[in-house]
């Protein structure tokens, strides 16, 4: 029975906001919280992060006159509650679902969703060009709000949007919601800094002394010029006592307060709106605020999966599905059996050590384990540092993240051709996060990378020959992409075997048409394959393992042997693995049929991985029904 909230049930926009009473605020407040618990709880998202920005989340609404005020969600996993105020609680069930809406902010899903958001660190830069752009075209009451948390100021883009918009001079707002998390607990020295702020006795008593005379600003009539420069002549007094970051790059900071205040934080934030330029208010917040065990375990609850509302539960995954170990789990676990025999191993992650499995080296191996924040581009760089000297990094990055530090990879590694393992986690279609964390690109950017190799295993014992073959020897730039979730091989730890390099393998024989794949779309290949059993069809498979060096030698013989052929892959169609199959043929004058099957040249929309392959037309079913398209099954003559 659909459970029924007096306050909330009333608010289908900002709008419903304006006239409630303090009261009804506080009450607000629980029942948003309430909600997001509900129906995460049974429809998985993400948990922790929405929980922590409840009272922020009604305060800015309360305040802001959004839509035409625009707030940009940094880390967009904040959001939830953002979507539920703003038109879409009745549809908030299909959060994440196939053509459902999305688990991040989209401008094409709402009018209040000021700023597509899905990686980390990019709202001050959005921010101050939609600042510039209200400048010019003279709508100068228009407010502009960055809320950036979850650990995304670590990401220089960041500090990079700081800098520019302190000299600028823009009318921005940034909230640092400063819960001292992302995924995983924060690392580096902005960590600590912000510890230092929140924990100052002259910051404190700072804060308090700011509060009491802006709280007065709105009844100074025309004495307020005076008393905004005594304010400005007592910050930059106290800052000769306390430097302070943002102050030194032109925004006036002010802070940290109780992000969990909602009066509070209503209070200031119409202090804030009548401060011109650029600003900073530090928001101290809990992540998983109301919910006990989220509090208590945070990185579980970032995005717990179904769990028992009552208890904390978190329900585990079903016998069948335990029979397989998740791709990034072997990873950690091959990783740190290579590092205990390889001195010269060094993990290195961008503030992901659980979701990539690297703390299980972190644990054992600390001091050859870094976690650099959520900074892609230090990353990579980092790890060619390392390389130059003779180290030889596992440099773990979500696949949609890589593309951040593309730069890096280019200029930095492969230009000096550095052995820097690149261990693309998430590669492909990863489901419900959609476009923003699909890693579906780094096949066709890697593949251009001159000394990069690229490859992509089929299973769980290919990913761990791959990483293995990696750090026998200096190979260069390695790209090994893998996908998310669970492989299909409950007996996966085998005797480590060396992959050439550049070598495919031939999985299954057959006479009528060659099917080629790469990676894990192996696995799709081969159910096609068993589908076609009762067809009088008979399908070769190629596993390719690499898509740079390819292997030539083996497509020779396929395009000598077979009329038809068809490529699988994961990812791109455009310049990706098929690409790069239809290029050779070009090349050596062949003049086969190929059919590339793979993510066509548009964005794909969230759903589970199964339904999205059926959307890209490469699962199993679509994959055999091509195959029937290009070649006539044998007719079998009977005996007269």
């Amino acid at each position: 029975m659909k459970k029924e909230y007096e306050i909330l049930d009333k608010i289908d926009s900002p709008a419903d906001l304006k006239e409630l009473g303090p009261d009804d605020l506080i009450q607000l407040a629980s029942e948003l919280r309430e909600f997001i618990i509900d129906i995460v709880s049974t429809n998985p998202g993400h948990f922790g992060a929405s929980l922590g920005v409840v009272e922020l989340t009604i305060a800015l609404h309360h305040v802001f006159d959004t839509p035409e005020d625009r707030i940009i969600w940094d880390v967009g996993h904040q959001a939830y509650g953002h979507k539920i105020l703003t038109g879409r609680r009745k549809v908030f069930h299909t959060n994440r679902k196939y053509k459902g809406i999305s688990g991040f902010p989209r401008t094409t899903e709402s009018e209040y969703d000021a700023f597509g958001v899905g990686h980390a660190s990019t709202s001050i830069s959005a921010a101050l060009g939609i600042a510039l752009a209200s400048q010019h075209q003279k709508k100068d009451e228009r407010q502009v709000v960055a809320v950036i948390g979850d650990g995304a100021l670590t990401g220089g883009l960041a500090f990079e949007g700081l800098n520019n918009a302190g000299s600028e001079k823009s009318n921005i707002l940034v909230i640092l919601n400063d819960n001292n998390i992302a995924i995983d607990p924060n690392v580096g020295a902005i960590k600590e800094y912000l510890v230092d702020i929140t924990t100052s006795k002259t910051y404190n008593r700072f804060r308090n002394d700011i509060w009491n005379i802006l709280g007065a600003l709105s009844k100074l009539g025309p004495n307020a010029q005076k008393y905004a420069q005594q304010i400005e002549h007592g910050v930059k007094s106290m800052f000769l006592q306390q430097s302070n970051l943002f102050e030194s790059l032109n925004f006036r900071y002010f802070g940290p307060v109780d992000g969990h205040d909602i009066l509070h934080l209503t209070e200031i934030l119409k202090d804030m709106k009548r401060i011109q330029g650029p600003k900073l208010l530090h928001v101290k917040t809990k992540k998983g605020k109301g919910f006990a065990k989220a509090e208590e375990n945070q990185t579980a609850f970032h995005s717990p999966g179904k769990f028992n509302k009552e208890t904390g539960q978190i329900f585990s995954v079903s016998r069948e599905e335990k029979q397989a170990p998740r791709f990034q789990d072997v990873f950690g676990i091959t990783l740190l059996e290579l590092a205990r025999k390889n001195e010269k191993i060094i993990g290195i992650t961008p503030a992901m050590p659980t979701g990539s499995s690297l703390k299980l080296m972190m644990d054992e191996i600390p001091e050859r384990t870094y976690d650099v924040g959520i900074a892609e581009q230090h990353a990579v760089t980092f790890s060619a540092g390392l390389a130059i000297e003779g180290m030889l990094p596992f440099c773990n990055i979500y696949s949609s993240f890589m593309q951040r530090s593309y730069d890096q990879a280019i200029h930095d590694v492969a230009l000096q051709n550095l052995p820097v393992v690149f261990c693309l986690d998430r590669g492909g279609l990863v489901g419900d996060d959609g476009p923003t964390h699909h890693g579906v690109y780094d096949l066709t950017f890697m593949r251009s990378i001159p000394n990069m190799i690229v490859s992509a295993p089929m299973n769980e014992e290919e990913l761990r020959n791959l990483m293995y073959t990696a750090q026998l020897r200096n190979n260069g730039p390695f790209s090994i992409r893998y996908p998310r979730g669970r492989g299909v091989m409950p007996e996966w730890k085998k005797p480590f075997k060396e992959i050439p390099i550049g070598k495919g393998r031939l999985v299954k024989k057959g006479t009528d048409i060659a099917i080629l794949t790469i990676g894990t779309a192996g696995i799709l290949a081969a159910e096609a394959i068993d589908l076609l059993e009762n067809s009088h069809i008979s399908a070769a498979h190629y596993d390719m393992r690499f898509v740079k060096p390819i292997d030539e030698e083996l497509l020779h013989k396929v395009f000598k042997q077979f009329k038809h052929v068809i490529t699988v892959e994961d990812g791109s169609l455009t310049g990706g693995f098929g690409s790069a199959v239809v290029e050779f043929m070009c090349d050596n004058t062949y003049t086969s049929q190929v059919k590339r099957l793979g993510v066509p040249d548009r964005f794909i929309d969230q759903g589970t991985q199964e339904e999205l392959y059926k959307e890209c037309g490469f699962d199993p079913e679509s994959i055999a029904n091509t195959v029937k398209s290009l070649v006539k099954p044998k007719v079998l003559s009977r005996a007269v």
